[in-house]
Order: C-alpha cells, then sequence, then structure tokens
C-alpha cells in the first residue's frame, strides 16, 4: 500500500511537471529576475559525491531545460564551484553541440555557457562536471563538527535560502524557476544520506561505499532542496499516510520524541486547515549537532533542517518554554510546507507571503494545540515589538524592491515576520476566521507547485468577503510605518457612544513628519458590549452600543497604537481589571509605547503596574517583567536612580513571585512554568538578593535538581552573577559533561555573566575550537547585557569571526551584536564599520542598530529622569 501511494503521488507530480514544462514552452512566467529569460530549466539530475575530510565534493548536474527564445549563451548562477567542462544535446534536431565556453562572473554570482552559433527555441539537455568546496557555516554544503559515539565526529548539511544553492550545483537559483529534482549520491557505507524524498535505490559500489538515489521531487524552487548525510539514527510515526521521521546524530535522537510527537499533532492539523493534505510521503525533521548564528531552522520541502539545541529535550535542562520553542518552531517550518514550498513567492521582495503566514500559522496552530500555554498572547508581544522598529524613519514597507543576495538576506528580519504576521492577524480578526481561511484555500489551490505575487492572495480573498481586503492590505504593505488613531469626544445618549477617531503616524524620531495614509480596520467596543467593525479613514465617527470606558483595538489584533484623550484613557485604567488578558497587555504595550515616545506622560504605565494585582493573568505579568526587566539597561549610568529604579521593579515582581514560588504547585497552569523562569531571570538580573542567594544555595546541591525548569533557572541566575570561581567551575561543568544538549547549554551560560572580564573570557572562548560551529551563539549572548563589548571585540577579530557567519549574513551579524546600546558614542563605530565592510545596498541592518541606539539614547536623556521623578514622588 505505501509503495503504492507513492507511485500514485510520483506519478501525479511528473503530470504536474509535465504541464509546467509545456506552458512555460510556449508562454514564459514573467519573473523579477537578475537572469535573462530566455532559458528555463525543467528537471535537475544531480550526482554529488562528497569528500567530507577534504572538505570539498565533485558534482555531475544533468539540466533539462527549454530554450524559449532563440539565443546564443546559457546563463546560470554558479558561485565558488570548479566547472570543469560541460556538454549540450537536444534540441530541435537532437544534436550535440560543440563544448561551449564557459564565463564566471564571481561579482554576478553567474557562469554563462557561450555557443558558436544561436539555439533554436526547443528542449535541451546541458550536462556539467564540476567541483565545490565544503563550508564550515551553515551555508551551501556545510560541515558540522561534533563529539559523538566514536569520538570526534563529522556531519554534512545544506542550507540554500536564500542564495546558496549556487554554491552545491550550477542552477537558475531563484524563487520562480522551479522545477523537479532527482539526486543521487556516493557514500560510505554505514552512514545515512538523507533528501527531500525517499530513497528509491541503493547500491554497493565497492571500496566501503555505496550509491543512494533518491525519488525524484515535485516542482519546486531550488533553494528548497536538501542533502545530509552522517552518522545518523532514525526514528519515526505516521499519520494521515505520511512517515514522519526525526533524524539526528546516533544517540540523540530518544531526545526528538517531543519534536516528533509535535509534528504528528500539527500535520493532520494543516491539512485539515488548507484543505489540500500535505503531498510528499515523508517528512523528516533532519538535526543538525549543537546550534546556529544563522538559523534555527528551515523548511526544505520533506527534509525540515534544525539544530539540537533547538528540537531535542533532555529532562535534566529542558524547560517549559523549551517546549514551547520546539512546537512553535516546529509548527513554523511545517506551515511553510504549504506557505513557501507548495505554494512560493515569486521574488523575494514578496518574502512575507512565506514567513508573515508561517508565523501566523504556527502561533495559530500552537494556541489551539496547547492552550495551556496561552501563546496567542505572543500576537501582541510581535505586533508592538515591531511596532517600535516600524516607527524608526530607518524602516521600510513590507514589500521592498531587492536587489542582491544580500539584500535578499536583510530581507528576513521582523518587518518581514512580525509585521507580516500582525497583518494577517489584523485582517483574519476584521472578516472573520471562516472567510478567511475558505479565502486561503482558494489561493493553495489556485497556486499549488507554482509562485505568487501580492496580488494573487487578495484575488483569492475577493470571494469570501465583501470587505476592502486588498485595499487595506495594499496600504500596509507597500507603504512603511505605523498608524496612531487619535480617540476623543466620546458622548453617550440613548444607550449608544458617539466617538470620534482622527488618523495620523505614530513616529518616534520624526516629529514633522507628514503622515501617511491607511486604511485602518477597526474592532471597537464599550468594554462589556459587541464590538463594532468599521474602516477608519482620516477623520471617522464610530457608533458604539452601550456607554461607559471604550477602546478602539479591542482583542489588540489592530496594528496601530491609539492615543485616547485624557478623560477616555482615565476610564481605561479604572476599567483595568475587568479587561481581558489581551487587552491588559495590549493597553500596557500601548501605554509604554506612546509614552516613551512622548506622546503621553510616563507616568502611564508605570502607574498601571503599580495598581495591577498579583493575582492577574500570568501572561500579563509574564509581559510586566520583560518591560521592567529589559528597561533597566537605561539606568546603568546613574547608580542612585537605577537602585530606586530597581527597588520598584524588584517590589512588584517579588509580590508576583511569592504566589508563583521556585516549585510548581499541583495542577498550576503551564503558564505559571513560563511565568517563573521569567521572574527568576528578571529577578536575578535585578540583584533582587533573595533569590540570587536561593540561586546560590540550590546551586551547591545542583545534581539533586531533578526538574529542567528549575536547574536551568538556576544555572541562569549563578551564570549571570557569576564570579570568577563561579565561571571557572560552570566551564569545568561543560567540558566534563556527556550529554551534547546539556553541555551546549553549559557553554551557553558561560556568555550571560554582568562581570565584563568574564564576558570577555567567554568571547575568547567563542573563538577557539573548543565551542566548535556555535561561536557566534556565545557572541550574541555576551552581546544581551555587553553590546558595545561584544560589537568592538568582533570587529577586532574579524577574520576568526568571519570564519563563524556565512557571507550574507554578516551584514546584519556584526550590527546586531550592538542592538541593545543606548550609548550614542558606539554609532560612529558601526558607521565605520558599514562603510568599510558592508556592501551599501545591505546597510539596512546597521542603519536600523544605528537608529535603534538613537532613539533609546533619546529616552534615556529624556524619559528615564521623568520616570526617577516619579519613582522619588511615590516613594521609592
Amino acid at each position: 500500500m505505501r509503495t503504492l501511494l507513492g507511485m500514485m503521488v510520483l506519478a501525479a507530480w511528473m503530470l504536474v511537471a509535465t504541464a509546467y514544462a509545456s506552458t512555460t514552452n510556449t508562454s514564459p512566467v514573467a519573473v523579477t529576475t537578475q537572469l535573462p529569460t530566455d532559458v528555463r530549466p525543467t528537471h535537475y539530475d544531480l550526482t554529488i559525491t562528497p569528500h567530507a575530510q577534504a572538505m570539498r565534493f565533485d558534482g555531475h548536474a544533468v539540466i533539462a531545460l527549454d530554450v524559449l527564445h532563440p539565443t546564443t549563451s546559457i546563463t546560470l548562477n554558479a558561485l565558488d564551484l570548479d566547472l570543469k567542462q560541460a556538454v549540450l544535446s537536444g534540441g530541435p534536431d537532437r544534436t550535440h553541440f560543440d563544448p561551449p565556453r564557459i564565463t564566471l562572473d564571481k561579482k554576478a554570482q553567474t557562469a554563462t555557457f557561450a555557443f558558436p552559433a544561436s539555439l533554436p527555441m526547443g528542449h535541451y539537455q546541458l550536462s556539467i562536471d564540476y567541483a565545490g568546496v565544503i563550508n564550515t557555516q551553515a551555508f551551501g554544503l556545510f560541515a558540522v563538527n561534533y563529539q559523538g559515539k566514536q569520538g570526534s565526529q563529522r556531519a554534512l548539511y545544506t542550507q540554500f535560502e536564500n542564495a546558496d544553492a549556487r554554491r552545491f550545483f550550477p542552477c537558475w537559483d531563484e524563487p520562480a524557476y522551479k522545477a523537479t529534482f532527482a539526486l543521487t549520491v556516493t557514500v560510505p557505507k554505514g552512514e545515512m544520506a538523507v533528501s527531500n524524498m525517499p530513497v528509491a535505490a541503493q547500491d554497493d559500489v565497492g571500496s566501503d561505499l555505496q550509491r543512494v538515489r533518491f525519488a525524484a521531487t515535485p516542482p519546486m524552487s531550488t533553494y528548497l532542496l536538501f542533502f545530509g548525510l552522517g552518522d545518523f539514527e532514525r526514528i519515526s510515526t505516521r499519520v494521515d499516510g505520511t512517515d514522519i521521521g526525526l533524524v539526528a546524530p546516533r544517540g540523540s535522537a530518544a531526545q526528538g520524541q517531543f519534536a516528533l510527537a509535535s509534528a504528528r499533532a500539527i500535520l493532520p492539523e494543516y491539512n485539515t486547515y488548507f484543505g489540500l493534505r500535505y503531498p510528499l510521503p515523508k517528512l523528516d525533521i533532519v538535526l543538525a549537532p549543537g546550534s546556529s548564528s544563522s538559523t534555527a531552522a528551515m523548511e526544505n520541502w520533506g527534509a525540515i533542517l534544525s539544530f539540537e539545541d533547538y528540537m531535542l529535550l533532555d529532562p535534566t535542562i529542558s524547560s517549559e518554554t523549551n517546549k514551547s520553542t520546539v512546537f512553535n518552531t516546529l509548527a513554523h517550518e511545517m506551515a511553510h510546507l504549504w506557505f513557501g514550498d507548495l505554494v512560493t513567492m515569486r521574488w523575494w521582495d514578496n518574502l512575507w507571503l512565506n514567513e508573515g503566514f508561517a508565523n501566523w500559522m504556527a502561533l495559530r496552530a500552537t494556541s489551539k494545540l496547547h492552550p495551556e500555554w496561552e501563546q496567542d498572547v505572543y500576537n501582541v508581544w510581535f505586533s508592538e515589538g515591531v511596532m517600535e522598529i516600524d516607527a524608526q524613519k530607518t524602516t521600510h514597507p513590507i514589500i521592498e524592491p531587492v536587489t542582491s543576495p544580500e539584500q535578499g538576506q536583510q530581507a528576513f528580519d521582523s518587518i518581514t515576520y512580525a509585521k507580516g504576521e500582525a497583518l494577517i492577524v489584523m485582517l483574519e480578526h476584521y472578516i472573520g476566521e471562516d472567510a478567511w481561511r475558505r479565502g486561503l484555500q482558494r489561493y493553495i489551490a489556485q497556486h499549488a507547485y507554482g509562485n505568487t505575487v501580492f496580488d494573487d492572495l487578495w484575488q483569492a480573498m475577493a470571494g469570501v468577503t465583501d470587505q476592502p481586503i486588498a485595499a487595506i492590505a495594499h496600504d500596509f504593505t507597500t507603504q512603511a510605518g505605523v498608524p496612531l488613531l487619535r480617540v476623543s469626544d466620546a458622548k453617550c445618549q440613548g444607550g449608544q457612544t458617539t466617538v470620534q477617531v482622527s488618523q495620523g503616524e505614530f513616529s518616534v524620531d520624526q516629529p514633522d513628519k507628514a503622515p501617511g495614509h491607511w486604511r485602518v480596520p477597526v474592532i471597537a467596543q464599550v468594554i462589556g458590549q459587541p464590538p463594532v467593525r468599521q474602516v477608519v479613514v482620516g477623520n471617522t465617527t464610530l457608533q458604539l452600543p452601550g456607554c461607559g470606558a471604550l477602546l478602539v483595538n479591542a482583542g489588540q489584533s489592530g496594528y496601530y497604537h491609539s492615543l485616547y484623550a485624557p478623560p477616555l484613557l482615565a476610564a481605561i485604567n479604572a476599567n483595568f481589571q475587568k479587561l481581558s488578558r489581551m487587552d491588559q497587555m495590549g493597553e500596557l504595550d500601548n501605554a509604554w509605547a506612546l509614552s516613551m515616545a512622548g506622546m503621553q506622560p510616563v507616568s502611564e504605565p508605570f502607574e498601571l503596574i503599580k495598581a495591577a494585582s498579583p493575582a492577574s493573568n500570568p501572561m500579563f505579568w509574564w509581559d510586566v517583567t520583560r518591560h521592567l526587566y529589559s528597561f533597566d539597561a537605561n539606568f546603568r549610568d546613574d547608580a542612585t536612580a537605577r537602585a530606586r529604579y530597581r527597588r520598584f521593579a524588584t517590589a512588584r515582581l517579588e509580590a508576583v513571585f511569592a504566589q508563583v514560588g521556585w516549585l510548581p504547585k499541583p495542577g498550576e497552569l503551564a503558564s505559571y512554568k513560563v511565568l517563573r523562569t521569567q521572574l527568576i531571570v528578571a529577578l536575578g538580573t535585578l540583584g533582587d538578593a533573595r533569590i540570587i542567594a536561593e540561586a546560590r544555595q540550590r546551586f551547591l546541591d545542583l545534581p539533586s535538581i531533578s526538574s529542567g525548569d528549575l536547574r536551568q533557572n538556576v544555572l541562569y541566575v549563578i551564570a549571570r552573577q557569576a564570579d570568577a570561581d563561579t565561571w571557572n567551575r560552570l566551564l569545568a561543568m561543560a567540558r566534563s559533561e556527556k550529554a551534547p544538549l546539556v553541555r551546549q547549554k553549559l557553554y551557553q551560560m558561560l556568555a550571560l555573566p554582568e562581570d565584563e572580564g568574564l564576558a570577555t573570557r567567554a568571547l575568547n572562548l567563542a573563538l577557539t575550537p573548543e565551542i566548535g560551529n556555535n561561536g557566534g551563539e556565545m557572541f550574541t549572548g555576551v552581546s544581551f547585557l555587553h553590546p558595545e563589548l561584544a560589537f568592538d571585540f568582533a570587529v577586532a577579530h574579524r577574520a576568526q569571526v568571519d570564519a563563524m557567519v556565512g557571507p550574507n549574513d554578516r551584514a546584519e551579524f556584526y550590527p546586531d551584536l550592538a542592538w541593545g546600546s543606548n550609548d550614542a558614542k558606539i554609532i560612529e563605530r558601526i558607521q565605520a564599520f558599514a562603510a568599510a565592510h558592508i556592501a551599501p545596498d545591505a546597510r539596512s541592518s546597521a542603519d536600523l542598530v544605528i537608529n535603534m541606539i538613537g532613539h533609546r539614547a533619546e529616552v534615556r536623556n529624556k524619559q528615564v529622569p521623568q520616570i526617577d521623578a516619579w519613582l522619588k514622588q511615590n516613594g521609592w
């Protein structure tokens, strides 16, 4: 039955591929491309022989292609490949041609095959012998060295998004050039080879080698091809006719049982939601050792790549937060099996059609399948966080031009992921879940195995709602910025409230900017009454049933800030405890953003925190905790003011922690486990003496702690407050630890100390082979408390740090180390680095970091003294 099903699926794919090839021969798809459009590939037959110890590989590619217009040359992508020879055959006369002249353009990352005479329209085969290199970081074909059952071992994996398939084989490495792929590899016996599709044949070829041939894939983009090789083991399950496997280095797979069970739960949910079943016969989750500074996971069709640190759970060190992260990460990557793999954006300017939708779908699935984690509130957190970025002058629209691989890599940012997700949440809530789902099902069905642009989605939605959804989406995707709704003049008469709303723009660094214009879908309500849905354009009057305190962003699904007239704000605050946890979080975040931008008194969020009941929803306190914890850095240059701030912050959080405690209570909500970790980390960082003393006491008897949550919390506080002796003990623990996942987390702890000297030791350690492939993660860890140190150290050791980070990631990695700084003096150093080492069209990350640092410096200079004054007035 399984074999029959696989044959039926493959036959269906080949029909799709044939139809795809025949239509493109006469009617080429208009694409945004950096390649000539006169040739299109339809199928790749790839034969690869990796030489892992020599860090190189040999390849042979036979590419079936269609010449759509007569041409004397064929240009495709190739980078860091040695193209040895090429042969073209086929065409209308089925002839062989003289070997072409091959020209490489490293800057354009292309190879051109020139012929002495014009090639007529028709079907051809281009055969290429070549060789390539195996990289040490996650791009192209890369190696990971690790300590396994056999001592020091090496495994191989591929990572191609967004433009690194060209490092593995010569190809049309752009998402609109979909084709089918048949991969054959010659590998050592005893090692497991993994790709997108199941193994179709396996032969002994002598010399301890075997040839493994995988079944052909469906039509897909080049960046989704995958190959992995190593001393692996596989555990599996089966659901809805799909073989789901988890592939990990031998000895580790058992710790992936939760990930495997999660995938088993998610797949049927998605099959039902999308109305189109996952079409491949198998889905593997392939785990590389350790972690990566550039990626957590990659949605290769049929072979999702991730890392042990993000997907495995060890009961001695893993927490409830780790479990929810595993589930959410898998839910995101599996959403891509439809959004990205089956239906793919035509070009990287519409990346949000992949990532925004995967973010939204993942949170939806996590909230439905694990409601105990209460992760639906994260929609509020993500939206608030990206609005801070989108309110800067360095922001950009969701859809923006992409002209280079480096620029394409920088499209993987908060605007694409979080603002894209926020837009989807807003539209779904506005038109209703059922209508939204019907529209998505039409979109997926209409464009399966194809590529899409912005308008394709809204055309699919047109038949399910009479709301101006395309116009709203156009406003929010093609212009940057955050709407600001000013709410005033509410009057109640005859049991109905009339309120005036005017639209402007929320900007933190351009007070004189002419505001943008949006059609803003609003869900407003008088608290406790039915909501009203209406699009706000310019000055708008809302009619709401009932009288009393009102919200214009009820449910917090809207992507905008709300500035209430003082009497309306006072009414909300007076009724704060009556709000849902979503509205409590949203109104706190709204107050925080407006006060930090100087649009309302800084006392507003602090008054809410001061008045909040310790018995409020745990996720509300999770939100309060993150605000108080992160804002502490603004007081670092004034010891007296910082002590005052910390007294206030710890008093509020201690009152909550008194109810939560170090250990779980029988029957407590899972969200309390998440809150407990957040409180312990925050109180430890804020210098709470009781938390630190308790952590030190428990650390003395660490082996007796059986709870992964508790052990991780203790280690975090100890690492944050470490002195030299404690740091050395943590280092010794990491070096002697046999369990790979525990060892990895102990090394990560070494990057957390407040002590700058110990943080510097961690950075030096990150440069050594001892850390393996995870040095970049160590730099990121240090940057949380020491952004200036991490950035300056990385720049001073650039040659070594470059070896830790993929070439397309460096333009983002270095500036991001300084992200958390509020010291304007570092801005010149970032600018100098960008001018010297980052291409002009790839400086968006550097520009954003510079602007964020400047904004935080302004907050520190203007808002922090006002907060300190409020603290004094309130007796702190």
